[in-house]
């Protein structure tokens, strides 16, 4: 199973670059570095943000207010130089000077790779900057104006080189302001998608698609409607993703996604896609909520990214009680799919930092969490290997709280492993009978993963009535089974 951790490359290497007293670049990160990244059970870094970003895009932000003013709340002692433009307002597909430049990311690559790590890098495939090279070199890849488009809506349209071209959208959102619409339709678009893919995967192990779902016929058809020419028969991505995988057949293929549109994108092509409709139902929704969406089918499940933060996501200590985060911790990393944690995370960081910056304030770290992740990501590296299953709680009639609990279970030939979380802010009993043959007749013990605490249980209660669970508000059991 993947397990991602998304890092803020700028950030983390201006930290880098203070805590060792000298400029470092993704060529020279110290190896103790690399092993903090690295945390047990992390298969996956994705550096967030190496690009170059586009000093046009940056003069943009520097001129909005709004902007400026999510930037100071965020970062109080806000000066010019934190403001490094947006890593997804992309000048060109090379690797920022700044960072290292493409030889520093082989650098990094490579002690990723020594420590069997595998390295995502973005990929933008709705918009460019202004300042791209395509508006002057192929402008059949873009979205085109007329000047009187740009008259009527100069919000929506600019102009450059003597040409009009249509800023960057989705269907339910003004125009972005520092981006320039690429054309989903376009044939010259999506050939030149694939070289860019190539090129990519020529430095990485994988691509993180940002905002995939606008490329899919039938979205961006809904948001531009007859201007960028005819509806191609072919959808985009399953144009690109195999003439890209012709050239980099295991380029692992990853799909920010929203909209209900993961198993659309999963059929044409994507590895993962964005499990968002999980993510709002932990941090507002009951467990009756989470369980529902559970039940759907396990090969899409495998297809799915759980996580409880990441850069466009308020902090998950920001908006979660401690004790109902750690309980979401333990769900998105015993699920199948994919996980992603977002640096930071581990520590309780609480701001979220507008990816814009290339500093970050101050925060004392929580290392009681920092210690609950450690141990969570470690203990579950084994567990997520064989086969998943939900399993069902029942309760008695005058108590109904078993309807809080969630249980699943993981099976790998003798390896046997139970989930059970209360997900409510109130205690909660039941009972959960185990799907394992070969319980009857034999006694059980019951191990915990983090504590290493056993319980002894009788094999015929195991499997009928089932396990007897009692747990505190926002508490769980996740232990091995052996006989």
């Amino acid at each position: 199973m993947t397990v991602v951790h998304e890092i803020n490359t700028l950030v983390w290497l201006g930290e880098l670059s203070v805590r060792h007293g000298r400029r470092v670049t993704l060529g020279d990160v110290p190896g103790s570095a690399w092993d903090e990244a690295v945390r047990p059970g992390v298969d996956t870094v994705w550096l967030m943000g190496v690009w170059e970003r586009s000093p046009a895009g940056l003069g943009i932000a520097l001129r909005d207010e709004r902007l400026l003013a999510s930037f100071r709340e965020a970062l109080p002692d806000l000066a010019r130089a934190d403001i490094a433009g947006s890593p997804y307002c992309v000048r060109n597909y090379v690797v920022d000077a700044g960072l290292g430049g493409p030889e520093g990311l082989a650098a990094a690559r490579a002690e990723l790779a020594a420590r069997g790590v595998r390295l995502i890098l973005d990929y933008v495939p709705n918009h460019v900057a202004p300042d791209h090279p395509w508006l002057g070199e192929r402008p059949g890849c873009l979205v085109r104006g007329t000047p009187d488009d740009l008259a009527r809506a100069p919000e929506a349209y600019l102009e450059a080189g003597g040409q009009v071209y249509a800023r960057g959208r989705d269907p339910y959102f003004a125009p972005w302001p520092d981006v320039v619409q690429l054309n989903a339709f376009s044939e010259e678009l999506r050939a030149a998608a694939v070289d860019t893919l190539v090129a990519i995967g020529d430095q990485a192990d994988g691509v993180r698609c940002d905002m995939a779902m606008l490329l899919m016929n039938d979205v961006f058809a809904k948001t531009w409607g007859d201007r960028p020419g005819p509806v191609p028969a072919e959808d985009f991505w399953p144009y690109v993703i195999p003439r890209v995988r012709a050239c980099h057949p295991g380029l692992l293929f990853v799909a920010e996604a929203y909209w209900d549109l993961e198993w659309p994108l999963q059929q044409q092509g994507f590895d993962h896609c964005y499990d968002k409709r999980l993510y709002d139902r932990l941090v507002h929704e009951d467990a009756g909520s989470v369980r529902a969406h559970l039940g759907a089918d396990i090969a899409y499940q495998r297809k799915l990214v759980r996580f409880l933060e990441n850069h466009d996501e308020p902090r998950a200590a920001a908006v979660l009680p401690v004790e109902r985060e750690r309980a979401a911790a333990v769900a998105v990393a015993t699920l199948p799919g994919a996980t992603l944690w977002h640096e930071g995370q581990f520590e309780g960081r609480r701001v979220r930092l507008p990816v814009f910056l290339s500093r970050r304030p101050r925060e004392p770290a929580d290392e009681s969490l920092r210690d609950f992740h450690d141990r969570l990501l470690a203990a579950v590296a084994p567990v997520r290997e064989g086969d998943w299953q939900l399993l069902t709680c029942t309760g008695w009639p005058d108590n109904d709280t078993h309807r809080d609990l969630l249980a699943w279970s993981w099976t790998r030939g003798q390896e046997r492993y139970l989930v059970v979380i209360n997900y409510s802010d109130r205690p909660a009993q039941g009972r959960i009978p185990l799907p394992w043959p070969g319980l009857r007749g034999r006694s059980c013990e019951l191990t915990g993963l983090l504590d290493e605490s056993t319980y002894e249980r009788d094999g015929d209660e195991l499997a009928d009535p089932g396990l007897f669970v009692a747990l505190d508000a926002w508490h769980w059991h996740l232990v091995s089974l052996s006989r």
